[in-house]
């Protein structure tokens, strides 16, 4: 019995081992190296680089333009968020679960790619407009080039986002208290703004924070609408740095992003601090709250939603679909002029975007399959495990994901802008630094659906199997693999979604026969091809939704939460 703890403990030792390695290498190590650059003497921040960028009045004209752009994104995304979470939770509106997938829809989709579907829909050029012949004359600026197209469309970004953790918090609204209210003769706006939303605080201000955090790292909606305008952000004038002067500037832009993860973590901050000034907590727990029978209202309501879901979702990719069938720009679409030239250019011709497809293709799936794999023993020390250090290894897990896109993106570049020591090994300048950022960033998103599988399992079967003396790793692959299998593979469809047409990284990653799907998106649109980088958002698009509708078909195999478009 004693050589069989001593294994056991010996294995348990080695997992943790294995996942503390894994967790220093993507997680801790960028940020430390960032962290150096900051406080040692003779590092690219110091001095001249510092002095460079706080003297720079594009830095701060960018960081105006930043915090505009994210609170009033941040604003829009809270508000329509949290009426559509109430709406479809708290009421008896008919659809529910067809409005669901189509409102988080915009948030599976790449941020270039919503941009673009929208400038297509209200362009000069649009093919759309052109249906109708309202059609602005060409060389009419484009109305969306603007401070209010970019909060605009990050709101419709993350307008979904908000939903998914409002919507979290309505389904755990205690019956009896709504019941109460409503026995007391409150009418239903009235429990609503007495009751519901300020028990809802909590979860609208992580909703707020997280929503803001995500704009302030936002590259491709700005980088669409914002540089054609001249109006930078931070990350676009990092991107243009990059851009323009190569590892020469690698100092500054190490100090603008600084200033965007200074920037997000103060939204956080100011979270954190909002919440601690009163207690939430509810005394019990009971069945959610009956729906609100809207009764002779629920047709206008269900008319809204669909009308908001078209405007949203449905139009701006009908626009873009009709811009991809077009042969060139400000071409009108007729059965004569409709042509499928642009996709076999994209996917058989042009070498670049072929390069991108396959690039893209094979970095997301390896990035998924890393992330399942790894997922299952870091979730099993998450969930079940009781050291201390537990929540601290949760949080540096989450640390690449809560920070924004470019901070990770130029830790990855100090980190490997010289050789790996001890093997030469260089990664800079080729597609490893890509593929190294998305494991770090994308880890979470398999982590969260298997931490949620481990705790809706029995875990007697477990318990049996190690009284019977079978091993740490004999029962992972035997017993614990399986049962929280299909929550971490829901996980890794989700990264591959989410890397498929990333652009955010690998517009300051890639470089010649390293180019993604959403940086060769970004050079066509630039250059003015608008309907070849049309017809490559197409085809993701189809690919996520497949992906969303296959993935909603096994959905009752799944530990419930998830899917985030499904309850």
């Amino acid at each position: 019995m004693s050589t069989r703890i001593r294994e056991s403990r010996g294995q348990e030792m080695a997992l943790t081992a294995m996942v503390a390695v894994v967790i220093m290498l993507l997680s801790l190590l960028p940020m430390l190296r960032l962290i150096k650059e900051i406080v040692a003497p003779g590092g690219t921040l110091s001095g001249i680089a510092i002095e460079a960028g706080l003297r720079s009045p594009a830095t701060w004209i960018a960081t105006w333009h930043t915090l505009v752009v994210s609170i009033g994104g941040t604003l829009l995304a809270v508000l329509s968020g949290t009426l559509v979470a109430v709406l479809i939770t708290l009421t008896d509106i008919r659809g529910r679960s067809a409005l669901m997938l189509c409102y988080v829809m915009p948030l599976m989709i790449a941020p270039q790619v919503t941009a673009l579907a929208w400038l297509q829909l209200f362009g000069p050029a649009s093919p759309f407009l052109k249906l109708f012949g309202a059609a602005p004359p060409l060389g009419t600026r484009n109305p969306l080039y603007s401070t209010s197209g970019i909060i605009l469309l990050l709101g419709v970004q993350y307008g979904p986002l908000v939903f998914l953790l409002v919507r979290a918090g309505l389904r755990k609204l205690p019956r009896e208290l709504v019941e109460a209210a409503r026995a007391g003769g409150a009418g239903w706006l009235t429990v609503l703004v007495t009751v519901v939303l300020p028990l809802m605080t909590p979860s609208i201000m992580a909703a707020t924070a997280l929503a803001f955090v995500s704009c302030v790292g936002n590259f491709g909606i700005p980088a669409f609408l914002g540089i054609p305008a001249n109006y930078l952000v931070l990350p676009t004038l990092i991107y243009q740095r990059l851009a323009g002067g190569g590892p020469a500037v690698l100092g500054e832009t190490a100090f603008l992003s600084v200033l965007i993860g200074i920037i997000a973590m103060a939204g956080i901050l100011a979270q954190e601090v909002m919440s601690r000034r009163r207690d939430y907590r509810i005394s019990s727990t009971s069945l959610p709250a009956e729906p609100y029978e809207l009764g002779r209202w629920r047709p206008a309501v269900q008319a809204g939603m669909w009308l908001l879901i078209v405007s949203v979702l449905f139009l701006p990719l009908f626009g873009l679909v009709l811009t991809s069938l077009v042969p060139g720009y400000g071409i009108a679409l007729t059965a004569k002029t409709a042509t499928l030239d642009n996709y076999r250019f994209v996917l058989f011709e042009h070498d670049a975007a072929s390069r991108a497809f396959f690039n893209s293709f094979w970095l997301s799936i390896s990035a998924a399959v890393f992330a399942v794999i790894v997922a299952v023993p870091i979730g099993y020390l998450i969930a079940w495990g009781k050291q201390r250090w537990v929540r601290l290894l949760n949080l540096s897990v989450e640390l690449p994901y809560a920070l924004p896109g470019v901070v990770l993106a130029i830790a990855s570049l100090l980190l490997f802008l010289r050789p790996i020591p001890l093997t030469g090994i260089q990664l800079y300048n080729t597609v490893w630094i890509i593929l190294y950022a998305y494991l770090a960033r994308f880890l979470v998103l398999a982590l969260r659906p298997t931490i949620s599988g481990y705790h809706q399992i029995d875990r007697a079967l477990e318990e049996a199997a190690q009284v019977a003396g079978a091993g740490l790793f004999l029962r992972m692959r035997t017993i614990i693999f399986p049962l929280v299998a299909p929550a971490a593979i829901a996980g890794g469809l989700l990264i591959f979604m989410t890397a498929l047409s990333e652009l955010t990284v690998s517009a300051l990653l890639w470089s010649s026969g390293s180019e993604t799907i959403g940086v060769v998106m970004f050079s066509f649109e630039q250059g003015g091809d608008s309907n070849y980088a049309a017809a490559m958002s197409v085809i993701t698009v189809a690919v996520t939704f497949v992906l969303m509708l296959t993935t909603n078909l096994l959905a009752r195999h799944l530990p419930s939460g998830v899917l985030p478009w499904r309850d």
